[in-house]
């Protein structure tokens, strides 16, 4: 893995964990004292924070899409990862895990123990 695509999954990994926090903070927050309370106040900045951290996170899917080559049913998994409450969770710890085994073939190819 080239120092382009760790650092792609790299900010996609970042960017998973707020959007994940967001849209359960909207819901929550924003629709819970809007309905309970008649308290509209917190949807319009709620929404707009997780908006743009939403269009962020697809934005960042479609980066490491083009440098990965994955295949469409990974970066569709990755997707619906963001619709569910709290799935960019996962999606962080799944991504961790590809990062560090990039990180591991990358510096196992430089120190020549591996020709991958």
């Amino acid at each position: 893995m080239d120092i382009k695509t760790a650092a792609a999954l790299h900010r996609l990994r970042l960017a998973s964990v707020p959007e994940a926090i967001s849209f359960p903070a909207l819901l929550i927050f924003g629709t819970g004292f809007r309905l309970a309370f008649d308290y509209d106040a917190l949807v319009m900045p709620l929404g707009l924070i997780h908006g743009l951290l939403f269009i962020t996170y697809v934005v960042l899917l479609l980066d490491v899409w083009n440098r990965t080559k994955w295949p469409f049913k990974r970066v569709a998994f990755f997707f619906l990862l963001a619709i569910i409450p709290f799935g960019g969770l996962y999606g962080d710890r799944v991504l961790k895990r590809e990062e560090e085994a990039g990180v591991i073939a990358a510096r196992a190819r430089k120190e020549g123990i591996v020709n991958a």
